[in-house]
Order: structure tokens, then C-alpha cells, then sequence
């Protein structure tokens, strides 16, 4: 399929709006971090192409990556990870080593070789394209030899297929001269990471993890002081954590303290040492973790090799770092003697190469039984080159390179080994020296770990790859190179999403020209290139009940499996339903910064995606939000709700008055106080906010601001003077609750001016008003504004907790204001041909002023609490909901993943070869474990798991099913229900139920719904409650009714 065909071959898309540009910004906005202007000095950082890694890694940790050299020897599979990883993370240069030239069996895992390539020098070949990845990183090739003085131009070296003379000889310069050494390789299903960092290694920030605070409810006076926090939530922190303290009365000399190490004595409790010295503690204070540098001390290469220090990827293989530090040494000793690797799966090289690692064991004083069958192993797939083993390691590898420039985060300590023995059959006959010999294919590097046979089911195999995002390219690419649907199978991927700028720092098959460009379909094009017989076919479909037409049976039916690589809980939850009923594998994944995991779900084994679900995310009460902020969280929610409530909801409601006659008679039959609440929105928005000019935005903008940064909180003063004493005797304004100050408007603070700038562009655009970005001229007009003098209200009720203010806004409508306000509205043709434009929240675009007004809202907000205000790049993260993430996670988590489709491919009928796959590179952590089995119930002494069900064929008439459970299973249906329709009940009114029970199953849907079946519907799925014969509640499957 040319790439032409590719893109045609996509279901039509829904309609997409496409970015235009929009007006220049204006260049002097409050160190809010947006420019127009693409020019930037060399040391600034594109936040527009980082800021998801960014939000990973942190200003500082990029600068230092900013500037540091970085050389990668051996551009094979691994090589080629590895510097796309590195190159996508920005360091300051690149630079390819490789003396080897390029062969058949590169093309395996070398994504960016080609058959026209065999014959060139393989650094030199790949160059252009690594380069492409990232316009900011000067990337070149070198084929000489890597001489002492050639080394010290890098800050990091990366060796990835050298002798183990070199890496020693090269060890020394680097050693001597304080440069970063990485040794890695993989072999087969083997792989080998070394790290040295010289003998002084500085570690900023061990996790990465955000730094906690906590108020303080009390510190004691005593030689073991203690600090207690208020019990709204725990401290968080742990034994040997250091901490600072601000704004703590009465025992001054902790504010601003150096950092002090604590011991936690419980959840909201820890001591700081002697404090019987210091002044008696009063009130108030926050105690502030601080992060504390650590210095490492790293052995030579060879110094290492003799007394290795492993870091353990699986704790379920604890042995296995032992043995294959073994088997690495005894494969360099085996090469040096015989000038090649043993020959895949022959048993006598096997052999040969069991001697020699024994006899390096006896030598080398090694206590430990060698392990034969893993060594036999290593032995006979030593040859091999696996895309996902080099996709794993290529991004451990990048991330240890990321720690040598950065210090961020915890190196490897200093060897790691991983394998995935997993995947090779548990027969050991069933791949034979011949079916593992090479073809002369792209596959040979494959072939000689699983064989050829195997090769061809992979080929046939048809899968859908559900989004084309991060996860989506490292899939895409992994399955090109493995052959996934090169031989008579199929690769479907969707995704309705454009590209967008902040893509191109991770979804590495995407350059700054495919902007806008729809995902899927890009993906698509570049796989292809990357493997040309790989069979693919791009949509730009959301998966949802909207496109069931398209995604029916006929098309889950004929697929092998699905890879999710989704963004969001729904969607998987979606996809994870579709392939329970269908009874389909499916690869799950998701990664968070640093932190990634697996989930391989197999039909009829393990438990389903839905079957655990993370705990709900912790909401703001809505007293916090709206009174008592004590956070920039909450300053920041605030300021989103706001703009939500200003720019989208009202113009919402409004527009929706003008377009839709029945819009009124539905909002009054809201319950509660909801219809109040739409008419008056409705009503400030077409009469008393109504701007007709830009003028009117900024007198508009001026007043908001009065009323949200003054007049407000001198109410809440007035209720609640600074002085107020709770019916305890307490400081009203104490603990969490912060005493706010109204704040005096001036034009020429910049962050006042801010707003005003904001709040009346957006104004403006909402209603179709020609917008002003000088800045000057809307600080005159702002001037001449008259702003009315505010005096607090006796009577104001104010709301303290969540419970008061429900109480409060109570469940009776008044229907007298109700008449009122509609009464008061305009009618729609004395608005004449006046439309609204509701504005749609976009982070990510720095010249439409949306994260401006949110800047500007949230730290004006923070300003009247005294909470430290949080620059731009700070609030796009919190307001916007952005998930962190770096190429490097999403780089290992392509590989685990693909490790499971080995073992998916086989068709196995055991949860033991299976692992779901949890990693931290920060720290670094790897965990694996086996998927949970599916949990079994019970009914009538039958046992039954989430993949059963009950298989119906219709047509029958609701009596005729009701007896045929009855008759068939011993169960009586005292419930029964298709999505969220009652067909039948017990307790339904005997005249319905009598109805129901002679019309036929498909027909009840139709008029209980009151929608009509879909010509693609092929089955209906109903929900069942039952009794057994001695009338006990029973938990049954679902059913599956096959429709005639």
C-alpha cells in the first residue's frame, strides 16, 4: 500500500478545527514566560517544544543538559534508541561513532536503515534523520577511532557494541578525566547496562518527586522538639527528610532556617531536634521539604567488573544479575577467540561457550553455581537483535544520560541486567538450529531468537492500535520492525487528534512540517518508509459508541489484539469493555513523568483493565476555593473556574437563548437552584455586561477586578474580622484559613494591568469586538474608568463549610425570580443578529491570552492570601491538567509492552510467562509481577469468570427467554436490563410487564430505548438479576443475544 493509499484508506474524519494564527502577543506580559516572537537567545529553553518534559525534568536540570556534549559509539538497534531518546531530550550536541558498516540483519531494529543502505558506514547513514528529531541539537557522525584526546570533548560517553578492550581502555580515559561512561548491550533477549559517573557524582534531586509542605497545628519547647501539622491531611514525609520553615509565630528562629533533618514519629507528627532554646511557639507556620544533594563515589569499569554492585530489574529473578554478568564476560572472551558470537541455537557452540564461562567462574572465585540452563540459553540467542529489548534499553540508557548531564535524579548503581526468557517456548525442542539459521531477511536478527515459523505468525497477525500519540509511535515503530502484519496480517491505527508543537519533544515519527496535520495518518506514512511490507491502514476515529459502525463485529472478529495507546481513563475503560466482549487480548500502558506501566489482559486468564481502578482524584471543597485559599492550587482552580464561568458558560447559555426556542421552557424544569442561576447568567450576559465597543471591556475588566480583588474580601473581612474568635476561643483566621487583604488597583503594576489586558481581549472576542493588543492604550483607557466606592453589607450570610454552603443554596426554586428574571430578558429579535462566541480553554497556544488571564486571576488571588504566586510555566501545569512526560518512559514502555505480544502471539494457556511491568527511571525502579487471575464466581455450583456469558439466540418473546433460563440454567430473572433500560422487573405494573411478555426481546429494546436497532447491531447484551430454585440472589454472567 503506497502512502498515498494510506492516507485515503482512513473512514472519514469528523470535522477538525484547524489552528490559525492568531494576533501577536504582546511582548511585555508579567514574567509570564509567552513571546511572539520565535528569535530566543541560545540558552533559553523552547517551552513550546519541552513543556511536557519540562514538567519532568525542571529549568535547571535542562540548562545543564543544554550543555553538555554527548558521543554514542555503535548505531545498531540499540545505538539508534538511544541517540533518538538523548536527541528528543535536547542535550547541547550529538555526536554518532561507528566504524561498522550496514548489514541485512540491521535492519531488525535499525529504524532508520534501509535495504539501499547495506554496505555504508551506519552512523553516517542514520545521521540526517536522528538530526531532524530536534533542530536544536547539532547532531554529526564521526568514523575514526575514539583516541583519549577525542573523548574529553563529551561530558557522556555511550558505548553500545564495543570489545571489552575497548570499553576498558576507553574506561580509563573516561575514569581519569571525570566523563560519564554507559556501556550497554543486548544480546537476543539479554541486555547489559554499565554506568560510571566518576568518584564524585552530585545527585540534585534523587526522585524528582515535587517537594511537600505542611501547616503546623504546634512545636513543642524540649530537647526532642516536636512539630505537629493540623490534621486536614497528612505531612507526607519520611525518616532523614530535611525541612525549612516560614510564617511561624512566636518561635521566630525556625522561619528560614537551614534545612533541618526530621524523624517522623507518625502521620502528622515529626521531630526537629532541640528546640528548648528558642522563643515559645504561638501560631501558624508551614514546615517545607527541602531537597538535599547526594555524592556519589563510582568504581572503574574494571574495578567494577570484578566486585559488581546490580541493581535488580526483577526481584522474581534474583539470581539472574550474578549469572549473566557471567555470561556477558564469557561472550566477550568467546568473540575474542572465535571472532564471531556462537551460531544461533547450534548446541555445540552452546557447549564451548558453557566451558568458558565455567572456567572464568572457577577464576574469577565466583561462590555462585553457574546456572546452566540460563547460560545454555544465553548461548544459543546471543546472536539475536530484538526491536523491543533495544526499545527497553534505549530508554533506560537515555535516562542515565539525562542523570550524567542533569545530576536529576538517582543513576544506576552501577550494573543493570535484564531479560525476557519469558518469551521463548517452554518446549526448548521447538526451535531448531535450522528454523533459527539466517534467511538473508530483515528478520534475521529475530529469526535467530524465535525462528522462522514464528516470524510467519507474526507476519500474519492483525492488530489495532488504538491512538498514535507518544505510546502510539514507539508501538507503530516497534511493530514495523518486528514485522507485526508484513505477511498477510494488518495494522490498524486511529487517532482523531492533529499534531501539535508540544507533540514533537516525545511522538518521535512527527517533524515541525506535519503541524496539524492529523496523527494517525503521519504515523502511518513513516512506518511504512521504516518497513515497506508492513500492511497498515490509518483512521482518525475516536473509539466510542459513536463509531461502533465502523469498529462492528465483522471488523473485532478478524483481529488478533489490541494495543492501547490511549491518554485518558474512559477511553481505556471503552476499549477494555470492546475487548472482553470480544474476547480479545489487549496491551494496555500509560506512563507519568518517569514512572510507566504494563498491563497485558488475556481472555479467559487474567482480570480486565477495569477490574482495579485508581482511587478518585482528591476535589478542593468549594468553601476552600471560594473564601479560604491557603494553596496556589486553589488560587489556580479558582482562576480556571472563573474563566470557565466568564468566557464559556455564560456566552454558552446565552447563545444557546439565541439559537434554541425550547432552550427557556428545559432550563426551568433544571432542578434546584439551577434555574436561577442559567437565567441570570443569561441575563448579565446579554443586558448588564453586554459590551458594545472595546471600551466597554476594559470599564467591564476594571469593575471585575474590583469586585474579585477588593470589594470581595473587604466583605469577608467585615463578616470575619482579622481579630474573630471561633465559639472555642480560637483565631477564626488560623490553621488552614489565611486572613486575606483587599488589594489597591494600580496601572502600573504589571500583573494589574495583566489582567485588564486579558479580561478585555477575551471579552471582546467572545462577542465578536474587534480585540486591542496594545497595552499602552488599554492602560489609558483603563484610567479614566470611574470605579464605585464599595461598603460592606450588614446581612451577608457567608458560607464556612461545604455543608453551610449547601444549605444555603437549598433545593427550592424561586419561582417569583424565576418569572422575574425572564421577564427582564430581552427578546431574541430585539438582539437582532448579536452571536456569542463561548471560548474553549487551550493551554498550549501563547497567543490567545488564555493562560494569560489564568496567570494574572490566580496570583492576584494569591496575592490577597500572601500564598507565593506561581509563574506561568508553573500554572499551565496545575490549571491545564498536564501529565509530565519524557521520550525515555515512553521509550521502555513501548518495549515491555511489546515483550507481551511475543507471548500473546504464541496463544499460551498459562498466566506464568505473562508479566505486568511497573518502572521508575528516577529512581531507578523495575517491578514485574504475573497479571492477576480473573476472579471466579460462582452460580448454582457452576463457576464463571468475567469472560463468560450466557450465549441466547433469538428471536424469542420475553416469556419464551424468561423460561428458557428457568428450564435451561434453574434461574429465575428477577431483573433484566440492556445499557441503562429496565426491560423487566418483579416489580413492574402487571399491565406493562403483561404487555412486554409476548413481544419479542428486540422489540422491547426498541421501545423502552426508543431508538432503533443499528443495521451493524448483530447481538443486544443484556444484564440479568436472578434467584436460584431456593430463591437466593445470584450473580450471573451477562448475555450475549444473537440477533436472527
Amino acid at each position: 500500500m503506497s502512502s498515498a493509499e494510506i492516507a485515503e484508506s482512513s473512514v472519514d474524519p469528523p470535522a477538525k478545527k484547524r489552528k490559525l494564527d492568531s494576533l501577536p502577543i504582546s511582548s511585555d506580559m508579567a514574567n509570564n514566560g509567552a513571546s511572539g516572537s520565535s528569535t530566543r537567545p541560545a540558552q533559553d529553553i523552547d517551552e513550546g517544544l519541552y513543556s511536557r518534559q519540562l514538567y519532568v525534568l525542571g529549568h535547571d536540570a535542562m540548562r545543564r543538559m543544554a550543555s553538555s556534549d554527548v558521543l554514542i559509539s555503535g548505531l545498531g538497534g540499540l545505538g539508534v534508541e538511544v541517540a533518538k531518546n538523548v536527541i528528543l531530550g535536547g542535550v547541547k550536541s550529538v555526536t554518532l561513532h561507528d566504524e561498522a558498516v550496514c548489514t541485512v540483519a540491521d535492519l531488525s531494529s535499525q529504524f532508520y536503515l534501509t535495504e539501499a543502505d547495506v554496505g555504508k558506514n551506519r552512523a553516517e547513514v542514520c545521521c540526517k534523520q536522528l538530526s531532524e528529531l530536534n533542530t536544536y541539537v547539532p547532531t554529526k557522525a564521526y568514523t575514526g577511532s575514539l583516541t583519549p584526546d577525542f573523548l574529553c570533548k563529551f561530558r557522556v560517553v555511550v558505548l553500545t557494541s564495543s570489545s571489552l578492550a575497548e570499553q576498558m581502555q576507553i574506561s580509563e580515559t573516561t575514569h581519569a578525566n571525570n566523563i560519564a561512561l554507559i556501556v550497554a548491550d543486548t544480546r537476543g533477549i539479554f541486555a547489559q547496562v554499565f554506568c560510571d559517573f566518576g568518584e564524585s557524582f552530585t545527585v540534585v534531586d534523587i526522585n524528582g518527586e515535587p517537594t511537600v509542605s505542611a501547616m503546623i497545628a504546634d512545636v513543642s519547647n524540649d530537647k526532642e522538639g516536636i512539630v505537629t501539622c493540623i490534621d486536614d491531611t497528612r505531612h507526607g514525609m519520611e525518616d532523614g527528610d530535611y525541612v525549612t520553615f516560614s510564617e511561624v509565630q512566636g518561635m521566630t528562629e525556625l522561619n528560614n532556617c537551614k534545612p533541618i533533618k526530621i524523624k517522623v514519629l507518625g502521620p502528622y507528627t515529626f521531630s526537629i531536634g532541640d528546640t528548648s532554646g528558642y522563643s515559645k511557639y504561638e501560631r501558624g507556620g508551614i514546615a517545607s521539604q527541602v531537597k538535599m544533594p547526594k555524592t556519589l563515589s563510582f568504581k572503574s569499569l574494571k574495578e567494577s567488573t570484578k566486585s559488581p554492585e546490580f541493581l535488580i530489574t526483577d526481584f522474581a529473578k534474583f539470581e539472574h544479575p550474578q549469572q549473566l554478568h557471567l555470561a556477558f564476560t564469557a561472550l566477550h572472551k568467546y568473540v575474542e577467540k572465535h571472532g564471531t558470537v556462537p551460531k544461533p541455537w547450534n548446541t555445540e557452540d552452546a557447549a564451548e561457550f558453557l566451558t568458558m564461562a565455567k572456567s572464568l567462574a572457577v577464576d574469577g572465585g565466583n561462590d555462585n553455581e553457574v546456572n546452566i540452563n540460563l547460560l545454555e540459553t544465553f548461548a544459543k540467542v546471543c546472536a539475536g537483535d530484538l526491536n523491543p529489548i533495544n526499545a527497553t534499553i534505549g530508554g533506560v540508557v537515555a535516562q542515565e544520560v539525562m542523570k550524567a548531564c542533569s545530576g536529576k535524579f538517582h543513576p544506576i548503581y552501577q550494573w543493570l541486567y535484564f531479560d525476557a526468557i519469558e518469551c521463548l517456548p517452554a518446549e526448548a525442542g521447538e526451535i531448531t538450529e535450522e528454523s533459527a539459521a539466517p534467511k538473508g531477511t530483515r528478520y534475521d536478527g529475530q529469526i535467530a531468537v524465535f525462528g522462522s515459523e514464528f516470524q510467519k505468525k507474526l507476519g500474519s497477525l492483525k492488530y489495532f492500535v488504538v491512538g498514535a500519540g507518544a505510546i502510539g509511535c514507539e508501538l507503530l515503530k516497534n511493530f514495523a520492525m518486528m514485522g507485526v502484519g508484513a505477511e498477510g496480517g494488518q495494522i490498524t491505527v486511529t487517532d482523531m487528534d492533529l499534531i501539535e508543537k508540544s507533540n514533537l519533544n516525545r511522538q518521535f515519527l512527527f517533524r515541525p512540517h506535519d503541524v496539524q496535520r492529523p496523527k494517525s495518518g503521519t504515523a502511518a506514512k513513516v512506518i511504512k518508509k521504516m518497513n515497506p511490507h508492513v500492511n497498515i491502514v490509518a483512521h482518525e476515529n475516536r473509539v466510542g459508541p459513536e463509531t461502533e459502525n465502523i469498529y462492528d463485529d465483522t471488523f473485532f472478529e478478524s483481529l488478533d489484539g489490541v494495543a492501547n495507546a490511549l491518554d485518558n481513563v474512559d477511553a481505556r475503560i471503552y476499549m477494555d469493555r470492546r475487548c472482553v466482549y470480544y474476547r480479545k487480548p489487549l496491551l494496555e500502558s500509560g506512563t507519568l513523568g518517569t514512572k510507566g506501566n504494563t498491563q497485558v489482559v488475556v481472555p479467559f486468564l487474567t482480570e480486565s483493565y477495569s477490574s482495579s481502578q485508581d482511587p478518585p482524584e482528591k476535589s478542593i471543597p468549594i468553601c476552600t476555593l471560594k473564601n479560604f485559599p491557603n494553596a496556589i492550587e486553589h488560587t489556580l482552580q479558582w482562576a480556571r473556574d472563573n474563566f470557565e464561568g466568564l468566557f464559556k458558560q455564560s456566552a454558552e447559555n446565552a447563545s444557546q437563548y439565541l439559537t434554541d426556542p425550547e432552550f427557556l421552557e428545559r432550563t426551568i424544569k433544571l432542578p434546584g437552584v439551577q434555574p436561577v442561576e442559567v437565567l441570570e447568567s443569561i441575563k448579565i450576559a446579554l443586558v448588564d455586561d453586554r459590551p458594545k465597543k472595546f471600551e466597554h471591556c476594559v470599564v467591564w475588566a476594571r469593575n471585575h477586578w474590583e469586585e474579585q480583588y477588593s470589594n470581595q474580601i473587604k466583605q469577608l473581612l467585615f463578616n470575619f474580622p482579622p481579630d474573630q474568635l471561633t465559639s472555642t476561643g480560637q483565631l477564626f483566621w488560623s490553621g488552614p484559613k489565611r486572613c486575606p487583604e483587599p488589594l489597591e488597583f494600580d496601572v502600573n503594576e504589571t500583573l494589574h494591568l495583566d489582567y485588564i489586558f486579558a479580561a478585555a481581549n477575551l471579552k471582546a472576542e467572545v462577542y465578536g469586538i474587534p480585540q486591542n493588543r496594545d497595552r499602552a492604550s488599554v492602560a489609558e483607557m483603563v484610567q479614566n474608568v470611574t470605579v464605585p466606592k464599595f461598603v460592606p453589607k450588614s446581612g451577608v450570610k457567608i458560607a464556612v463549610t461545604d455543608s453551610q454552603m449547601a444549605m444555603t443554596n437549598g433545593s427550592n426554586v424561586d419561582l417569583d425570580r424565576v418569572s422575574q428574571l425572564k421577564d427582564e430578558l430581552p427578546s431574541v429579535s430585539e438582539l437582532g443578529s448579536l452571536t456569542l462566541t463561548p471560548l474553549e480553554f487551550e493551554k498550549d497556544d501563547d497567543t490567545n491570552l488564555h493562560m494569560d488571564f489564568i496567570v494574572a486571576a490566580s496570583n492576584l488571588r494569591a496575592a490577597n492570601y500572601k500564598i507565593p504566586p506561581a509563574d506561568r510555566h508553573k500554572s499551565k501545569l496545575i490549571a491545564g491538567k498536564i501529565i509530565p512526560a519524557i521520550a525515555t518512559t515512553t521509550s521502555v514502555v513501548g518495549g515491555l509492552v511489546c515483550l507481551e505480544l511475543y507471548k500473546l502471539a504464541r496463544s499460551l494457556k498459562s498466566l506464568d510467562p505473562f508479566k505486568n511491568g511497573f518502572v521508575n527511571l528516577a529512581l531507578p525502579f523495575f517491578g514485574f509481577s504475573e497479571p492477576i487471575a480473573a476472579p471466579k464466581l460462582e452460580y448454582c455450583e457452576k463457576e464463571w469468570t468475567l469472560w463468560d456469558r450466557f450465549e441466547v439466540d433469538g428471536e424469542m418473546t420475553l416469556s419464551e427467554f424468561l423460561e428458557y433460563f428457568k428450564e435451561k440454567h434453574g434461574l429465575e430473572i428477577t431483573m433484566l436490563s440492556q445499557g441503562v433500560c429496565m426491560l423487566y422487573s418483579f416489580f413492574m405494573a402487571k399491565a406493562k410487564a403483561q404487555e412486554r411478555l409476548g413481544l419479542p426481546m428486540s422489540e422491547i429494546v426498541k421501545r423502552v430505548s426508543k431508538k432503533k436497532l443499528e443495521s451493524h447491531v448483530r447481538a443486544l447484551v443484556f444484564e440479568l438479576c436472578c434467584n436460584d430454585v431456593d430463591g437466593n440472589d445470584v450473580e450471573v454472567p451477562y448475555v450475549k443475544y444473537n440477533l436472527p
